[in-house]
């Protein structure tokens, strides 16, 4: 049941942005111990490609668990549910196996559970659902349902939601793989990054102290769709906007808005690192405003940065996806805070997408 007594603007989402790590370990034990992660287990087949279907932020989470598959040596990719919807053909080939998987915190989003009714009915595919709700129309629109309910939220944006969908997902491929290693890392992200949310003030009085026309998120690799979810949380809770590139693309024109009213933030992976730093210390240098977020900062990074937020995780470069994007959440909204926005129901936005029905 939740809770009305939280009144204050962005209270229920900074709430749940906390309750991160806690809820991490909850649902992942959970996940642990049952049978539908069994089920799901059985599901995978030698040679098959996992497609991973979401809307909105339910995409970029697709994006970040491919990401991970394919790490993982399970051929993955990410499709949006309205072009699977749209354009089957250019998703699903004849000739290959597919597991798709349908991404969606309340079970009831329109186009997500149109395309997990599609793909079983139209192309025989036995679909796995991911969902925080239990009893909704994407449960028997798919073959197996992994239910994460202690991720659910009160708030219209998605944060744990998001990290623990993602989790899920990342918990589910290390085991069919085998990679003890990497789910044993997963399992401890949450005690490492509760310690690192004791201190968020830096951040909070970052977003209050600047004021910004433009946001630009910027990463590469496994990183992009972590990058694309932040540019998401500050265009909804703070209703600003905000884009997403990777980041060496970013010098290919949309360099042109670099300047002091442009916040780049960078969010910089181990692997990429070296060349990342070569373009914020030209964004630095065009006079941009920089924000760094990575696990280990340099002090090169650090001269060029306004601010650089240091994880110092010790879990592998693609464990350690959701404590990235948490940066971004708390950014969002303390920056809708501080335009005077209530961050727990922004402007134009409903917790479900639900369409009439139609053709």
């Amino acid at each position: 049941m939740k809770s009305d007594a939280v009144t204050e603007p962005g209270q229920h989402t900074l709430s749940e942005i906390f309750s991160q790590p806690q809820c991490w370990k909850t649902c992942l034990a959970k996940l642990a111990s049952s049978t539908n992660l069994r089920a799901a287990l059985q599901m995978a087949r030698p040679g098959s490609e996992w497609v991973f279907i979401g809307c909105g932020t339910s995409y970029y989470l697709a994006q970040a668990a491919a990401a991970s598959f394919n790490h993982l040596n399970l051929p993955a990719r990410a499709v949006p549910a309205s072009d699977l919807l749209l354009y089957p053909a250019l998703t699903l080939q004849t000739e290959r196996v597919y597991v798709p998987v349908v991404i969606s915190r309340s079970g009831r989003t329109s186009e997500a559970v149109r395309a997990a009714q599609m793909l079983e009915r139209d192309y025989n595919l036995r679909t796995l659902a991911i969902t925080c709700a239990d009893g909704q129309p994407l449960e028997p629109a798919c073959s197996v349902t992994l239910k994460l309910l202690d991720a659910d939220e009160q708030s219209t944006v998605m944060t744990r939601s998001f990290t623990s969908m993602l989790l899920g997902l990342q918990y589910l491929g290390a085991t069919i793989s085998g990679h003890d290693a990497f789910r044993r890392a997963l399992s401890d992200l949450p005690q490492q990054v509760e310690t690192l949310l004791r201190d968020v003030q830096r951040l909070r009085s970052f977003a209050d102290s600047r004021t910004f026309s433009d946001f630009v998120f910027l990463a590469q690799g496994p990183l992009f769709s972590i990058a694309s979810e932040c540019m998401l949380k500050v265009t909804e809770s703070s209703c600003s906007y905000a884009q997403a590139f990777h980041s060496l693309e970013f010098r290919h024109g949309p360099k042109s808005i670099a300047g002091p009213q442009t916040l780049i933030s960078f969010l910089m992976s181990e692997t990429s690192y070296d060349a990342e730093l070569e373009l914020l210390e030209e964004m630095n240098a065009l006079g941009a405003a920089t924000l760094v977020i990575a696990n280990r900062v340099d002090n090169r990074a650090k001269r060029a940065s306004d601010l650089a937020i240091e994880l110092g995780l010790q879990a592998p470069e693609y464990a350690r996806l959701a404590a990235f994007v948490i940066w971004g959440q708390l950014y969002g909204v303390y920056y809708g805070l501080k335009k005077g926005l209530n961050p727990d129901s922004p402007k134009n936005l409903a917790r479900v997408v639900e369409l009439a029905d139609g053709p």
